[in-house]
């Protein structure tokens, strides 16, 4: 069939065998660098403080969930191997040529979000460099940020859209490096941290390895429902990355290297990572009494010129790079998939740093004041009905045949046109599913009991990954006839 304006460009177009140049090492450091982000030593070190599990038990949890994510991204990422399709080309097939269009903008949209957060973020660590290198911290002006946060933002911002501008090459070279170095930068300041600390850092682990009180929204759980909040949170955190991990895997060589560079680089980095985060959030709490949530600010309490400008370039190149991977790329592909005819790839990148942009700039004056495990748990909900649509409907109802010519095509006869384009079935699926879920993290808008259910379940609406994918693949399986 021929390819419709509507449904094609370059972009889009299958990735052809000569430029699947991609191996398990890039894999790995699409992880590294999606584990090593300021927000994610954040998210790891609240979950050992907040979930008042024993240590080993939070550890457990978090290694569960990096082979259950590694589960999940070799299923969606499958398909895109084989036929070097993007993400939202991919969601074609359940949702229709058109259809598709609702959780491609969905997972654009949640990306531009964390696109804004993690913009300031890696602002911070410029921010950092600046005041150790002239001493001057700046006053507020505007939005609850100092002159030198808004230099630094800007200049975060510019820098990205750089990089983007180059093509997948550099990005790919930018993640080969970033993912290594931040781990050096990562264990000298855990070595130095321990220094200050001495014998009382091992202490104070110690007393995080035994558990304390339950706070942010893990109050009331018994052990097993913290533990299981813990896995689901965690798995949660990766939801926007396993949904549209098709945008990077339809560049890899073959699955085999796919599936060894998940398995080292989500087991490998969540393990090492989790140990790392550990060992300088205990350090932090003996050294100056109190927990330090972020990395920058630690790093400016420990007040070593030379630490200081190595942690910032290294907090600077992790957080630009989980930027690139989760929150750059994929929008720029579901905004082409949008308008093929008139946006591009690159095109679609520039909006993106735009909507991200007014996101960053409001973060602190605004975003913040929802906390970070309802903000984490509402966007997982969002998305995770869409990826068991699409995982069910490929492997199940599909049996893995996928015509990739009727993936543009938008002629009536097309296998995936459905009912003007639409998969209605996918969409109904989507929307009950989805609005169960979110309703997991906020049960006021519920009805029915199930307010009243998700509020007394507990876990601070932790499980809102796990119940809306499992609901949207049941949900589209049962009625959905399968081929």
């Amino acid at each position: 069939m021929s390819k419709s304006k509507k449904l094609y460009n370059k972009d889009l177009a299958p990735t052809p065998s000569s430029q699947k140049k991609w191996g398990w090492f890039e894999i790995f450091n699409v992880w590294a660098n999606d584990v090593q982000s300021l927000f994610g030593y954040t998210l790891a070190a609240s979950l050992f403080l907040a979930s008042g599990l024993n240590g080993w038990a939070v550890f457990l949890a978090l290694i569960l969930a990096g082979f259950f994510i590694m589960w999940l991204v070799n299923l969606s990422g499958s398909p895109s191997v084989k036929h070097g399709i993007p993400y939202p080309v991919f969601a074609r097939v359940s949702m229709g040529v058109f259809g598709a269009n609702f959780p491609a903008m969905a997972r654009g949209l949640v990306a531009m979000f964390w696109y804004g957060a993690q913009t300031y973020a890696a602002s911070t660590a410029v921010a950092l460099l600046i005041t150790g290198l002239t001493g001057n911290e700046g006053e507020v002006m505007f939005l609850g940020m100092t002159g030198v946060m808004w230099v630094s933002f800007i200049f975060v911002s510019a820098f990205q859209v750089y990089l983007f501008w180059q093509g997948i090459d550099l990005v790919k070279r930018f993640l080969n490096f970033a993912g290594p170095a931040v781990y050096v930068v990562m264990v000298l300041l855990m070595l130095v941290i321990w220094s200050k600390a001495g014998g009382n850092l091992l202490s104070e682990v110690g007393n995080i390895f035994s558990g304390g009180e339950r706070s942010g929204g893990f109050e009331g759980l018994g052990s097993f429902g913290a533990f299981l909040a813990v896995f689901s949170i965690m798995v949660g955190y990766f939801a926007a990355v396993v949904i549209n991990f098709g945008d990077f895997a339809r560049f890899v060589k073959n699955e085999k290297e796919m599936k060894k560079g998940n398995l080292w680089g989500l087991v490998g980095n969540v393990v090492f990572f989790s140990f790392i985060t550990l060992m300088i959030t205990g350090g932090t709490i003996s050294i100056f009494g109190e927990y330090v949530a972020n990395p920058t600010d630690m790093v400016a309490r420990v007040d070593n010129l030379g630490l200081t400008v190595i942690a910032a370039f290294a907090f600077f190149a992790a957080t630009v790079g989980i930027n690139m991977v989760a929150n750059f790329i994929p929008p720029a592909y579901d905004l082409a998939n949008l308008m093929p005819s008139k946006i591009n790839f690159r095109t679609g990148g520039l909006i993106t740093a735009g909507c991200g942009f007014i996101v960053g700039g409001l973060w602190v004056s605004v975003i913040t004041q929802m906390g970070i495990f309802p903000f984490v748990n509402t966007l997982g909900a969002i998305l995770a009905p869409v990826f068991g649509i699409m995982i069910t409907d490929y492997y199940i109802i599909k049996k893995e045949k996928l015509s990739v010519s009727d993936l543009f095509s938008d002629s009536p006869r097309g296998k995936y046109h459905y009912e003007g384009g639409f998969n209605k079935k996918g969409m109904i699926a989507w929307i009950l599913s989805g609005y169960i879920a979110v309703g997991s993290v906020w049960p006021n808008i519920l009805f029915l009991g199930l307010g009243d259910f998700f509020a007394n379940l507990g876990g601070g609406g932790g499980y809102a990954w796990i119940i809306g994918a499992a609901l949207g693949a049941v949900i589209h399986l049962a009625i959905s006839n399968r081929n």
